[in-house]
């Protein structure tokens, strides 16, 4: 893989000559409480591309995912999905207001999102856990949700397991379902938030696989991570992130080998290279 500036614009999508950004953040700021947890956070993702975050135990990573999906309310900042301004818009007489419950939910839709802990509902079957978005929000026919939530379970080796209940899987097959049902969806982005950190060492390997499958069918990616080896096999970028804030991004090689800043060299000292 090259490591140059210029490789990682050529890994990119281009619609004719122009590039296309896909995920679009401004100044965004996030505290609870007097807790600052994000400070002015500006990121672009193109599509086809994978970035992935990286830095410590609350410096923001998680946080700023969940405020891209709008899962969390920010004070500040703007988050644009495929030019499209996540939970407000502009109404007939110009003025910024908030997107209804419905339109948000469409919005929403363009962004896959699978978490570190499942979050599966524990009460609904694979099937009706992957089926349940592309029936709810999409408003597709029961039977015609139900058959692509099959399809996705299908490509993640679970189609054997459709109708049993998160109880009866094994955490590596949770967060497979976790998966299908976010590319059930047909997310334009998919962000992943330490999509291996629950799962025991032997499972881990399995779930960078279908990532990495994902990476190479185009599918553009934000990745919450500790997995250097991922970051440096798929990633076109890696951000780092420090106290709320980005202290330091490139390509992968370049800011394992080069970090620039002290707190980037610091958190790559402690992490497996």
């Amino acid at each position: 893989m090259e490591d140059s500036e210029d490789s990682f614009i050529k890994q990119s999508f281009t619609k004719g000559d122009i590039l296309i950004m896909m995920v679009r953040v401004k100044d965004l700021h996030k505290s609870y409480g007097t807790t600052k947890v994000l400070n002015g956070i500006n990121l672009e993702v193109l599509k086809g591309n994978v970035v992935v975050l990286v830095g410590s135990s609350g410096s923001g990573k998680s946080t700023l995912i969940r405020c891209i999906h709008h899962l969390i309310h920010y004070e500040k900042g703007e988050v644009y999905i495929n030019d499209e301004r996540m939970g407000y818009h502009h109404d007939n007489s110009g003025r910024l207001v908030e997107d209804s419950r419905k339109e948000l939910r469409r919005k929403q839709a363009q962004l896959g999102l699978v978490f570190q802990h499942f979050n599966l509902f524990s009460n609904l079957t694979a099937l009706e856990n992957v089926s349940l978005g592309p029936s709810l929000v999409r408003e597709m026919p029961q039977e015609q949700a139900e058959a692509l939530a099959l399809e996705q379970l299908d490509k993640m080796g679970l189609k054997s397991k459709a109708h049993s209940y998160p109880s009866h899987l094994s955490g590596g097959q949770q967060q497979r379902v976790g998966i299908a049902r976010a590319l059930a969806m047909q997310p334009k982005v998919i962000m992943f938030d330490e999509p291996t950190s629950a799962l025991d060492p032997e499972l881990v390997r399995g779930i960078l696989e279908i990532m990495i499958e994902l990476a190479k069918e185009g599918m553009t990616m934000i990745v919450v991570t500790h997995e250097m080896q991922f970051a440096c096999e798929v990633g076109t970028e890696m951000v780092f992130l420090h106290q709320g804030t980005i202290v330091e991004k490139g390509p992968p090689r370049r800011l394992i080998d080069c970090p620039e800043n002290k707190a980037t060299a610091d958190f790559l000292k402690m992490v497996s290279v």
